[in-house]
């Protein structure tokens, strides 16, 4: 009887497995393997075809939500290879013949196809090429809402570390310029999003490259952004490459074509080197001869100027790879105050910033700028609300950093802004003074900002943000609208954590043949040529180097630039450091002269006084000689103010060797200048000594 019953039940059993699909061991780890994608697939990736090449990438996408690239493995295949060959990285190559081809790739395991459709149009003529036109169609589903299934899986610690760039300039009291297990631990131990780099750690280009490198592979499930300020100009952060003039440089010679080609240079170099944020341009309008802290980072004084070459610079970062950001928002540029030391104020109404302040930052962001940067600087015509000082228990207005106000209503939703915000550096003084580290971030990311840049004290703020999300003083939804936007932009730059470390060497074999190319000097002279401003010139302009016997070049900084190309043209010029008025002995050299060029450097206000002792001492050159005396404003165009009996003139806007070279090129009549003042010069008495548009020529 049991026999019978054992029969039957194995006759049901066989019965059932036939109605029920058959599952190995094997399937079900085929399943618990992730997802594989196409890139180029996903919705908020822009696909450009350049020329007639294409490079797809593939990325796993993760149970947990995360998403990671995939750079081995994997077999691509061209559906139509007369119309488009793809080689073992997706890389694909049209043939320029019409038809479409269906692009696969797989895993092993999972696999995704993009299309392509070929279009060519005959050519104007038997010389011109033929006009190729490549559309892509995309695939279409859920598995490509990547952003979303990440938010999704992440916990509130990792959403956090995405929003944190700390900086790691200094470790132990010794410059960062290799990876530390230290800083690796704190990466993954806060699950940073981003980091931001110093001078102290971009010392060489082989070095860079290395640190970057490193950066990347201690990130766990998403790229790094790796961001640096290289505006180019007084603030260059790399120690090697190109040192591209700065904004005022590029204001004075007024092409938006020179602007794209010195941002998309920068931009080359940073991504060569796996940098791939730039913390620039400024867009700030330097309307205040007496700003402190922006001056010449600003491309002039006119909205107009500083929109139109701002976009052309913004256009030529992002078409390099690397991410823009527009600083410092609503604008820092008519400030007397240096926010790194004291909380300015631009006291304006919301019509005068409007056709100001933030003019460059509506077109920056209509032009699709990736981020803007925040000032912590008041506005108190836009948010009147007032706290009470932790520095002296005084009443204070809100910097824009901390601001709902300025962020959200403001930036947001009134200008419609829906890139990264990224905070100015929190331990600038116009905040750490007032507020407290924690304090500060949490007010910076209730007011709308997305990433908080070198919070005080990682571990603190980290714990202080989770807290206020526990406690409700952040919700989550504000948090989760934080971490979508940086996702977007680390998927729109294609910054991604890759399962295979790239090959070190080839980095660094790559980044060598970019960081200081010909291609990049040549951009570099260029700017610096077309940027010399010949502001006042006596008939002492030009020098012709065969009829000055004696040539005196006296100065206070930089002395080693300008005597190194004075003495290209003119060897045996006698050359007199002084940061005073000159002795008998200086004096009588200065008085035996056939000319005398002086280059005076300053950085603020005081430096610029008459009665500053740099000042004194070209006031004194000038009452002693009968010779032409030609000063050359180094840095700031505003020193003629203090010598504006000099004879001739000479603003090149920075330090660079190609600003001086430029320059003295322009004395010695071989670049005839032809740049004109971004900016109005006024005199002392308040009246104007030079308009804005000025400019000599010869």
């Amino acid at each position: 009887m049991l026999s019978f019953y054992k029969k039957i039940t194995v006759i049901l059993v066989a019965v059932v497995m036939l109605f029920v699909p058959w599952t190995s061991p094997q399937a079900h780890t085929e399943k618990e393997k992730p997802d594989l994608i196409i890139y180029q697939n996903i919705p908020e990736v822009n696909v450009k075809v350049n020329g007639n090449k294409i490079s797809l990438r593939a990325l796993h996408v993760h149970r947990e939500g995360y998403f990671t690239e995939v750079t081995e493995g994997l077999r691509w295949k061209s559906s139509n290879k007369r119309v488009a060959a793809v080689d073992d990285h997706g890389v694909v190559v049209f043939s320029g013949k019409n038809g479409r081809t269906l692009i696969t790739v797989t895993d092993g395991a999972r696999k995704d196809r993009i299309a392509f459709t070929v279009k060519t149009a005959p050519a104007a003529d038997k010389n011109s090429k033929q006009n190729v036109k490549v559309a892509v169609a995309k695939e279409k589903g859920s598995r490509y809402d990547i952003i979303q299934k990440a938010i999704n899986g992440l916990t509130l610690e990792e959403k956090i570390g995405q929003m944190l760039m700390p900086d790691f300039r200094n470790f132990a009291g010794k410059p960062v310029t290799a990876m530390l297990p230290e800083i690796k631990e704190l990466v993954q131990t806060y699950h940073i999003g981003g980091v931001i780099l110093f001078r102290e750690n971009v010392v060489t280009t082989e070095q860079t490259a290395k640190l970057v490198a490193d950066y990347q592979q201690a990130a766990e499930k998403f790229g790094l952004l790796m961001s640096i300020d290289q505006e180019g100009g007084v603030v260059t952060r790399l120690q090697s490459g190109t040192n591209m003039p700065g904004n005022m440089a590029l204001g004075a010679a007024r092409s938006e074509q020179l602007a794209y080609k010195v941002g998309h240079a920068i931009g080359e170099e940073l991504y060569a080197l796996g940098i791939n944020m730039n913390l620039a341009p400024v867009l700030d309008v330097n309307n205040n001869p007496d700003n402190p802290v922006i001056g010449v980072r600003s491309f002039g004084e006119n909205p107009e100027l500083v929109a139109e070459l701002g976009m052309s610079y913004i256009k030529g970062l992002q078409d390099s790879g690397v991410a823009a950001t527009a600083k410092h928002f609503p604008g820092h540029g008519d400030t007397a105050v240096d926010s790194h030391l004291g909380l300015p104020e631009v006291p304006h109404d919301r019509d005068r910033l409007q056709k100001v302040e933030l003019y460059p930052f509506q077109k920056a962001m209509e032009a699709g700028i990736d981020a803007i940067m925040t000032a912590h600087v008041t506005f108190p015509k836009v948010d009147d609300t007032k706290v009470i000082s932790q520095k002296d228990g005084t009443e204070i207005s809100f910097p824009a950093t901390l601001s709902y106000k300025v962020l959200t209503e403001l930036m947001r939703e009134e200008m419609g802004f829906n890139g990264v915000i990224i905070t100015d550096a929190m331990n600038m003084k116009a905040i750490s003074d007032h507020f407290g580290p924690v304090d500060a971030a949490v007010r910076a990311v209730q007011a709308g900002a997305d990433i908080v840049l070198m919070p005080v004290g990682l571990e603190e703020v980290a714990n202080g943000l989770k807290k206020a999300v526990q406690n409700g003083d952040i919700s989550q939804k504000r948090i989760n609208a934080s971490v979508k936007r940086i996702l977007t932009l680390k998927v729109k730059r294609g910054i991604f954590k890759q399962e295979t470390p790239p090959d070190t060497q080839d980095i660094v074999n790559h980044a060598l043949r970019v960081v200081g190319s010909k291609e990049h000097k040549q951009v570099e002279a260029e700017a610096a040529a077309k940027s010399i401003t010949l502001v006042k010139n006596g008939d002492a302009l030009p020098i012709q180097a065969n009829e000055v016997s004696n040539l005196v070049v006296v100065g206070n900084a930089m002395m080693e630039s300008l005597e190194k190309t004075v003495r290209t043209y003119v060897p045996n010029a006698t050359v007199i450091q002084a940061a005073a008025p000159l002795n008998e002995e200086q004096l009588q050299k200065v008085k035996e002269a056939d000319a005398v060029i002086v280059g005076t450097y300053t950085a603020d206000v005081s430096g610029r006084l008459p009665s500053s002792p740099q000042m004194k001492m070209v006031q004194q050159i000038i009452d002693s000689t009968e010779a032409p005396v030609i000063a050359i404003g180094i840095r700031n165009p505003y020193d003629v103010m203090s010598y504006p009996n000099v004879d001739a003139y000479i603003a090149q806007y920075g330090f660079q060797q190609a600003s001086f070279q430029a320059a003295v090129d322009a004395i010695f009549g071989v670049n005839t200048p032809t740049g004109k003042l971004p900016v109005t010069i006024p005199s002392y008495d308040g009246g104007v000594l030079y308009e804005y548009d000025h400019g000599l020529t010869y």
